[in-house]
């Protein structure tokens, strides 16, 4: 009987069947990687140096070599050879010229410059009390170069000298685009419509590049004097790649939010509309790869037109190309034309070309329904995109590629297969063993990247799995669409919105738990530690796996750890206490408290400088619901977390101070809550509020005292009753308006406070005054750990504790919540987390 009667024939395509794993291109692929890491920062006396040794030797092998060895040394050594001379030529590209030369001087110059990727906005960071101004980054090559008053320089088109120097261009809010004079706004707008290619001729600083070893001979911030111009627009493919990426946009302009910034970033990698917040949730629970242009796109696309894996032979394949009635032939050539459309319209840049070349194995594999033979094919694509673009082999992207395609090929159909074997349906386990294959390789790199383990990454990975397939269809349609029918393409665009937004709900789901993630070090030898630790779960879990009451109970337990229920969490950690009445949040450098009105509910005071820790802090609250949210003021470390309180809770109302400064960050404020529909409203001294237990009363700023000096000066400041406990909070109220305040009718309700938030961070700027009258029993300071401030002031330390207050702060206590009643027999309690 032959084997192809046999009815328990599974076909060569089976992995028992096919033998072991062809590794005989991995070791080449893996030297020459590691050579052109290492390569890349030496003098190419040394390259060219290792390349001929290795050259002779390789050579030396294949003539006059014996044994099994000799071939595989030799090509080991001869792909050293080639990456070495790649590597040390594209090394020292990068730094001879005189842009490296001036940047070490810091020197001002005008230049020509040719962008070679998208431009994108930098992300908002708080440094201290301001909000670092949002501006353009972009890649690009300097052309030409000439330092400003230099003669012969900025005296017209062909001035300076002729070079090829990657930059990393640092374009400031107030900097106008090419072609517009208007607002920052709209001038950021302008620039990020800039496409690859274009050649912009320009004046600013350079400075050596902030991450050594990077792709990059300099920095080069603009000026804006004299203002940038267009020398030459794009090429025609970058143009009609921005047509089709501009039509995408625009057919996704009146979708729900979260889908309107996904599907650009699902489709073609255009991430411009994905908010800070959003993108954290996508990180956090290791989605984030969704949104990059990756080889899983393109795979997506040809499965599509193939059909399912190993029937591309076969009479009853199916796909697109069958039904259409394509030959093979016809299919394989729409294939790579697909394939080069792909890489056109999301940039022919090195990560697109990377993901080009990673699902082209990802094909063969669709086509022939074999994994061995794409091993050696992965490692050809390795060594040829190495030897192409030796600076892909410092890239995390790269790495994260390979190392998802290479579990996607070993590790997920045995584990695939083990699943099957004990009774898990065919669906779920290849989409269960996919993702913890992918999950299992790429762990120790991320670690790297975030210093950070995600506990949730496999199922949200799972959970996404068959929307992102749906959304990068459609999505594509739409693009394709839109410059026949724009209204056939927001029709499609429509279609695809709802399954990314079930992709965005999944990591906004995820990254909201408790337990989503924990705390890894984020170092190479952490990275180890993490592969290690990998390995041994992977060893027990073959083990466990043939106990089903141990895999549930274990499920269960992860299942705890990452929905951190608060009545188990408080029984095991103690924290939050229970019936506690006020919490200071660690926020870092920065305000954010918690004023509990019930279960669940709860006035916050402050947000923090970053969303994240606040929102953390208000999980392990438990709080959902916020009648008032007090911003004391419009200085970043007190308003730049909104967002996290606002992430997943109801609240009602948002009352600030009437000094609007600084005038960014209070419209900021002001389009966050108009976006959220929330109402905005004044504080004014004497105002009196109620919510449950909670009484509070406004007694700055007075209408009749002087103009602030600043936003501290106008702090909100509340005096708070709760079980007794009489609370005072100071925002960050500096000595002139302390002293205001001691000179008002309420000056007298000042006295003998139980908690003192003590304001400004417990700068050295307190009057001592305002301090003995309080003579609080507790002064809690919120503050960073080791911020360049010296908060709090040792002076500051002193005066309180002259008063009799234990003094607790947050870089070292961490977060810290007050229990118990007031009065003489109180038993005030404060609990650190």
């Amino acid at each position: 009987m032959s084997a192809e009667s046999d009815p328990g024939w599974k076909g060569d395509a089976h992995p028992r069947q096919e033998g072991p794993v062809d590794l005989r291109l991995a070791g080449p692929a893996l030297a020459a990687w590691a050579t052109a890491a290492l390569v890349l920062d030496v003098p190419l006396a040394w390259s060219l140096g290792v390349a001929g040794v290795c050259l002779v030797g390789g050579v030396a092998l294949l003539r006059v070599g014996s044994g099994r060895c000799r071939a595989p040394v030799a090509a080991v050594l001869l792909c050293v050879a080639a990456s070495a001379v790649s590597a040390g030529l594209h090394g020292a590209d990068v730094r001879r010229g005189p842009v490296p030369e001036v940047a070490r001087r810091f020197g001002t110059v005008t230049a020509e410059v040719e962008l070679t990727a998208d431009p994108w906005l930098s992300r908002p960071r708080v440094r201290g009390d301001r909000a670092a101004p949002v501006g353009v980054l972009a890649r690009g090559e300097v052309r030409r170069v000439g330092e400003a008053g230099a003669e012969g320089v900025g005296g017209g088109e062909g001035a300076g000298a002729l070079t090829r120097s990657p930059v990393l261009l640092v374009v400031d809010a107030d900097v106008p685009a090419p072609g517009v004079r208007g607002a920052a706004p709209d001038a950021r707008t302008a620039w990020l419509r800039l496409l690859p290619s274009t050649r912009l001729r320009l004046t600013g600083r350079l400075a050596p590049p902030t991450t050594p070893g990077d792709r990059t001979a300099a920095v080069l911030r603009v000026r804006d004097w004299p203002p940038p111009e267009i020398a030459t627009g794009p090429t025609a493919p970058q143009r009609l790649a921005g047509r089709l990426r501009a039509g995408l946009r625009e057919a996704t302009e009146e979708l729900p939010s979260d889908a309107r910034a996904l599907l650009p970033g699902l489709v073609v990698g255009d991430t411009s509309r994905i908010t800070p917040e959003l993108d954290d949730a996508f990180k956090a629970t290791d989605l984030a790869h969704t949104l990059a242009v990756s080889g899983s796109n393109l795979t997506i696309l040809l499965a599509l037109l193939i059909g399912p894996p190993g029937m591309a032979g076969l009479a009853e394949r199916r796909g697109v190309a069958p039904f259409l009635g394509l030959s093979l032939r016809t299919t394989a050539l729409l294939a790579g034309a697909l394939t080069v459309a792909f890489v056109i319209v999301c940039r022919p840049d090195p990560s697109v070309l990377r993901a080009a070349a990673c699902g082209a194995v990802a094909l063969l594999a669709l086509a022939t329904g074999r994994r061995r033979p794409l091993v050696p094919a992965l490692a050809t694509a390795v060594l040829l995109l190495v030897l192409y673009d030796p600076w892909l082999a410092r890239s995390y992207g790269f790495v994260l590629s390979v190392l998802a395609t290479g579990a996607l090929l070993l590790l997920a159909p045995r584990w695939s297969e083990a699943l099957l074997r004990r009774g898990v349906p065919a669906r779920l386990a290849e989409g269960l063993a996919a993702a913890a294959a992918a999950q299992a390789a790429c762990a120790p790199v991320v670690a790297v990247l975030s210093a950070r383990v995600s506990l949730v990454a496999v199922p949200c990975n799972l959970l996404v799995e068959l929307a992102v397939a749906p959304a990068t269809v459609l999505g594509f349609a739409a693009l394709g669409a839109a410059p026949v029918s724009m209204p056939l393409a927001k029709a499609l665009a429509w279609c695809a919105s709802w399954p990314a937004g079930w992709i965005a709900t999944v990591a906004r789901t995820g990254a909201a738990q408790p337990g989503a993630g924990v705390d890894w070090p984020g170092s190479w030898p952490g990275a180890l530690l993490l592969a290690a630790v990998t390995v041994a779960l992977v060893l027990l879990g073959r083990r466990l796996i043939r106990h089903p009451w141990w895999c549930g109970a274990l499920a269960l337990l992860l299942l705890l750890v990452v929905v951190r229920p608060a009545p188990l969490t408080r029984a095991v950690t103690g924290w939050p206490p229970p019936n506690w009445r006020y919490a200071m949040c660690d926020v870092g450098q920065g305000d954010a408290t918690v004023l509990s009105a019930g279960p669940g509910t709860a006035v916050v005071v402050d947000a923090g400088p970053d969303p994240a820790p606040v929102d953390r802090c208000l999980r392990e609250l438990g709080i959902t619901r916020i009648p008032l949210l007090v911003l004391t003021h419009f200085h970043a470390d007190h308003v730049g977390g909104l967002s996290g309180v606002l992430r997943g809770r109801s609240v009602a109302a948002i009352e600030t101070t009437a000094f609007a400064e600084p005038p960014d960050q209070a419209e900021s404020v002001r389009r966050e809550a108009a976006a959220h529909h929330i109402p905005l409203t004044t504080a004014a001294a004497g105002e009196e509020r109620r919510v449950g237990p909670l009484t509070w009363r406004v007694l700055w700023p007075q209408p009749d005292a002087l103009p602030p000096d600043g936003p501290n000066d106008a702090s909100i400041t509340l005096l708070v009753h709760t079980a007794g406990l009489r609370l005072l909070l100071l925002g960050d109220l500096e000595p002139p308006a302390q002293q205001e305040l001691l000179r008002t009718p309420q000056s007298a309700d000042l006295s003998l406070v139980d908690v003192l938030k003590v304001a400004h961070h417990g700068s050295a700027y307190q009057d001592p005054g305002l301090l003995h009258l309080a003579a609080p029993r507790v002064a809690l300071i919120s503050c960073g750990t080791g911020n360049p401030y010296g908060h709090p002031a040792p002076t500051t330390l002193a005066a309180l504790r002259s008063t009799g207050a234990t003094v607790l702060r947050t870089d070292r206590d961490g977060a810290l919540a007050l229990t118990g009643t007031g009065g003489p027999h109180g038993g005030m309690k404060v609990m650190r987390d």
